[in-house]
């Protein structure tokens, strides 16, 4: 995905920081305005967000619609809520992963097994796209808490860095 930005934003880095940002928050493009659902996003906000004058979000979104390989892109993304911060206001908890690498692959199926074999019901798994994150992670809510048992098993799945439960 980097690349694919990289070669319309390589010469242009404050419309690369619009685009890494709609990217990140699933922000899509249509229309020559950028919505969140159906939900159209000001320029202004945008900027602010960003940290670019408002003028910059419209070259963006002009170079993203002139583009097919970015308004293919941009048009097609959806944000998704993310439960992380809501779990425990319900009794859910939620586990955050860090991998040793996360392009490695397997992680999350081995994770899910312990969760399963602990007969804990998943709400939502996320996982950051290491292409877009610096730092990407995994996130898991469950429906109860995880019992204290659980977590060295999910800390010796393959892959696992480290574990930070919320």
């Amino acid at each position: 995905m980097w690349l694919l930005l990289s070669e319309y934003f390589g010469r242009y880095p404050s419309q690369g920081k619009v685009a890494r940002l709609l990217l990140s928050l699933g922000l899509n493009v249509k229309n020559g305005r950028v919505h969140c659902g159906d939900i159209e996003i000001a320029d202004i906000a945008l900027a602010r967000a960003a940290g670019v004058d408002r003028r910059i979000v419209r070259s963006t979104i002009e170079t993203i619609e002139a583009e097919k390989a970015l308004h293919d892109v941009f048009a097609a993304l959806h944000s998704t809520a993310m439960l992380r911060d809501v779990a425990p206001v319900l009794g859910w908890s939620c586990i955050e992963i860090v991998p040793t690498d996360a392009h490695s692959s397997g992680i999350l199926a081995e994770i899910m097994g312990v969760i399963a074999e602990g007969g804990i019901s998943v709400r939502q798994a996320l996982v950051d796209d290491p292409l877009l994150m610096e730092e990407p992670r995994l996130f898991i809510i469950t429906e109860s808490t995880v019992p204290p048992e659980i977590l060295p098993r999910i800390k010796a799945c393959r892959g696992v860095k480290s574990i930070v439960l919320h």
